[in-house]
């Protein structure tokens, strides 16, 4: 038997089989590990890519700013992965839309002279002091944004073209003179009206109710009755910054601390260069520059005549004071191997083209004294110490939390923390820390809700995790009628009550639309004085949509206000008064809705027509 099966294996069509089994194993893992790790693009746009880098750096931006806007409630937000997953694609959208104006521009023949973006620079205010463009704010500026001078440029270049699609679309935007009063007299408008109110609550002291039309609305409306699924949920929560308080820090280790990080609280190296730039890859001109100065040329006239950098050439080269890991890599190392001030390099390679570098000035580091940094390291030690401390607990929490899962009593010893405990809770009324999507998922899970064991530990936030338990629950139920009898009373009270005064409303509002006011003295009622109110006021909504008096008649109708009360309106007059300056600012919205409406249709059609490939968006 084993004869055979040997072979078997060693015959020759058993071998052509197994080898192409290998072969398809290797291509299929080879081409997979390809195909995943070759592609670094969030989306790509008629060919070409949007880099994940990009992607990652405009979504934090964007995150960042939403942060300051909306503060928690952000916060908040995030926590829902879809709320994550749409707002990343939204960043996303962002960018591809930019691509495409840009490339839409491009096709047109769009284009930004080097003129164009020098000019920019140099007036750009962030850049300006004392009314006048600085070279060190410059360079400063954009080592803080994470540019180089020649990306910066680019940056702007990209811009600028994307700007001159969008001048176009607002100048080629017009409106009527006609549209214009139209909008402005329809917003400005004023109306005068004169109202009666009917309290509902007057009423509903009349309204007597039969034990029959109680059980017949319960009958009717169980659902508003029904009370939810509901939990008694007990749960641990530990937090790093909770732990803070209970870690001093002393003066002696915060000395020690400072006396073994130095170099932490040192200024960096900094070199003061300016810098002669050829782009692209014209090695000939370069290296006829640097024959110039090697023959004795002076560096900063020769920059600012030939220099190809925007920024820069206007200062004879300088790009003022440099740190380590600012600039490109082989500008970087570049100039700091220059030993001497004075000394030059000899033609250096970047992405951008051919760089001479010269060095004006040197900066040795300089350690902060130790009083300017005690505030702040004592900070960072506490933190570093509550993160320490945070990560150990959560270790010992999670081992008892599991080793003892019928009760949180042993984890809550471990951790010297208090088990929180509510009454019973629904979803929506769970405390907020509970409404986490990850806390309702385990509370939901079998083991926890159903077997009544812990929880696994809980990430809700960096440095901020819990363990939960259900101690009880209940589940949802039509409450019986003699818990609700009260409140349904209550509601069919306030209805009947506002049913009666709608009645009468709407014949007193039929009677006075004939000029019949009989009803008026009947109730012993009457119109208040006239007022006139604008599309801010509470009756706005109604009082807007009356057609208007016609040959001076009172137009009359009926509605709510914010109390809950039936008001009858009589309309006695319109007014139309625009203000100039009102006018101005109406024309100029509606060129601004004009011009985005333009943008939405173009961007519209350059999306059907252009190829859009989005990758995963998510984190």
């Amino acid at each position: 038997m084993m004869d055979r099966l040997r072979e078997g294996v060693n015959s020759i069509a058993v071998k052509i089989i197994l080898g192409l089994i290998i072969l398809s194993f290797i291509f299929a893992g080879v081409g997979n590990y390809l195909i995943s790790g070759s592609n670094n693009a969030a989306a790509k746009v008629g060919g070409i890519d949007i880099g994940r880098g990009e992607f990652e750096q405009a979504y934090q931006n964007e995150r960042s700013r939403m942060q300051a806007q909306l503060g928690d409630y952000f916060s908040n937000l995030l926590a829902d992965p879809n709320y994550v997953t749409l707002f990343r694609k939204s960043v996303l959208d962002n960018l591809i839309n930019d691509l495409l104006i840009e490339q839409h521009a491009q096709s047109l023949g769009l284009r930004v002279s080097d003129e164009q973006v020098r000019q920019m620079i140099l007036t750009m205010p962030e850049f300006q002091s004392e009314g006048r463009f600085d070279q060190d704010l410059y360079q400063s500026a954009l080592r803080r944004a994470g540019f180089t001078p020649e990306g910066f440029a680019q940056y702007l270049r990209r811009n600028l073209v994307r700007n001159q699609l969008m001048t176009a679309l607002q100048s080629s935007e017009f409106t009527l003179d006609g549209e214009v009063d139209a909008q402005s007299a329809l917003i400005t408008q004023q109306r005068e009206i004169r109202t009666i109110t009917l309290p509902t609550a007057s009423f509903a002291r009349s309204v007597e109710l039969t034990d029959e039309e109680i059980e017949q609305y319960y009958q009717q409306n169980d659902e508003r009755y029904t009370r939810p699924e509901q939990m008694k949920i007990s749960y641990i929560e530990l937090a790093a910054q909770q732990l803070k308080a209970a870690l001093p820090v002393s003066d002696e280790q915060v000395k020690a601390y400072y006396q073994a990080h130095q170099d932490k609280y040192a200024s960096d190296e900094q070199r003061k260069v300016r810098h002669i730039l050829v782009q692209g890859d014209d090695i000939a001109a370069a290296q006829a520059i640097l024959d110039e100065l090697n023959a004795g040329a002076d560096f900063s006239t020769l920059a600012k005549q030939k220099s190809q950098d925007v920024g820069s050439s206007e200062e004879g080269g300088d790009l003022g004071w440099i740190e380590r890991g600012t600039m490109d890599s082989a500008f970087e190392s570049a100039a700091f191997a220059l030993q001497q001030v004075g000394d030059m390099t000899g033609l250096v390679k970047s992405e951008f083209g051919y760089h001479i570098i010269k060095l004006d000035a040197l900066k040795a580091p300089v350690v902060q004294p130790f009083e300017q940094v005690a505030a702040q390291i004592k900070a960072e030690l506490q933190d570093q110490q509550a993160v320490d401390k945070f990560y150990q607990l959560q270790t010992e929490l999670e081992k008892v939390a599991f080793e003892s899962p019928d009760s949180l009593d042993e984890a809550a010893k471990v951790v010297n923390a208090q088990i929180q405990r509510t009454d019973f809770v629904s979803v929506n009324d769970a405390p907020e820390l509970l409404r986490n999507p990850a806390v309702m998922q385990a509370l939901q899970s079998p083991e926890v809700k159903e077997d009544g064991l812990n929880s696994e530990v809980i990430e809700i936030a960096p440095e901020h995790i819990v363990v939960v338990r259900v101690e009880e629950s209940r589940p949802e139920i039509i409450l019986p009628l003699a818990e609700v009898s009260a409140s349904i009373e209550a509601k069919l009270v306030q209805l009947k009550g506002e049913q009666k005064a709608l009645e009468l409303a709407t014949q007193l509002v039929s009677g006075l639309q004939t000029g019949d006011d009989s009803l008026l003295a009947e109730h012993r009622l009457a119109f208040s004085g006239a007022e006139n109110i604008d599309r801010g006021a509470p009756l706005a909504n109604v009082v807007f949509s009356m057609p208007k008096p016609m040959q001076g008649k009172p137009v009359y109708t009926q509605g709510k206000d914010q109390n809950g009360n039936v008001v009858v309106i009589a309309l006695d007059k319109v007014e139309t008064q625009v203000d100039a300056q009102y006018r101005e600012q109406i024309a100029a919205q509606l060129a601004r809705l004009g011009t985005q409406q333009d943008l939405d249709s173009v961007l519209g059609v350059l999306r059907k027509n252009t190829k859009i490939e989005y990758f995963s968006v998510n984190q």
